[in-house]
């Protein structure tokens, strides 16, 4: 079952929230996408075909749809809560003026907080502003991190990686042991993740234990050692450094800023 919410409407822009609650692994009836839009995962994972392209969905890859695209959804995972952006033609074409790399999107440190503080100018109210200037900002990174994408092969070697890391597999812990569990040489590995998303294993391990450091400091987090020791960092100062190589941001910045109430 899907339900959307309307957070924002504009001549130029529709922005929803979309909550599914399917539990399914086979593949949905065929979905017609009507026009341009974004999609973003704030909670759980699925997988989207199209055009015989599989990408599997979470909170570090989201997508960009164009008009005519038609998708198929599985939700081996359980329900999704995103984020949904219908942009209008003219809006789409003046932002996008340089082209498209790919479809899915990297969803690197720097682009979830985008994410968040778009959904806080949301809360503010401001659509003609704060949203409407925070909307931009998140499509133009958003659309520098469009992904080239993989072989086949290599893309779904990638995914099982992706899987293992999201649920804290102990084997998540190092490139060798998690090589070894995969069933793949370290360097294959290695090689296929930087060519399917444009970065480093090790930098996608950080990005996950990042966003999961942003959940909890969202929720109000205050002790940052236990933060770090929790997200299996070697001390305060490791998560720190960290996070902010990943967000431009310290921790503590990072707290005062999600938790802070919109203007």
């Amino acid at each position: 079952m899907r339900a959307a919410v309307e957070l924002a409407a504009r001549p130029g822009f529709v922005v929803h929230t979309v909550a599914c609650r399917d539990d399914h692994r086979g593949w949905s009836a065929p979905e017609e996408r009507a026009g341009h839009g974004l999609v973003l995962v704030r909670r759980g994972r699925f997988r989207r075909r199209v055009s015989g392209r599989v990408a599997d969905v979470d909170a570090t890859v989201g997508y960009v749809s164009l008009p005519g695209d038609e998708g198929y959804f599985a939700h081996p995972a359980g329900g999704d809560v995103c984020t949904s952006i219908s942009f209008s033609p003219d809006l789409w074409q003046a932002t996008t003026a340089g082209g498209l790399r790919g479809r899915e999107v990297y969803v690197d440190a720097r682009l979830d907080l985008a994410h968040r503080h778009f959904l806080a100018a949301a809360r503010s109210q401001d659509v003609d502003f704060a949203l409407a200037e925070t909307m931009l900002e998140l499509l133009g990174v958003a659309l520098g991190r469009a992904a080239v994408g993989a072989r086949p092969s290599d893309r779904t070697l990638v995914a099982q990686a992706r899987a293992v890391i999201a649920c804290d597999h102990p084997a998540s812990a190092g490139l060798l042991p998690l090589a070894d569990l995969l069933g793949v040489s370290p360097y294959r590995l290695s090689r296929c993740f930087s060519r399917e998303l444009g970065v480093s294993l090790t930098h996608y391990r950080n990005r996950v234990r990042v966003g999961r450091a942003l959940d909890r400091l969202e929720a109000g987090e205050s002790d940052l050692a236990a933060l770090a020791v929790g997200l299996g960092f070697a001390d305060q100062a490791h998560l720190t450094r960290t996070v902010r190589a990943q967000t431009g941001k310290t921790p503590a910045a990072l707290r005062r800023l999600l938790t802070s109430r919109p203007a």
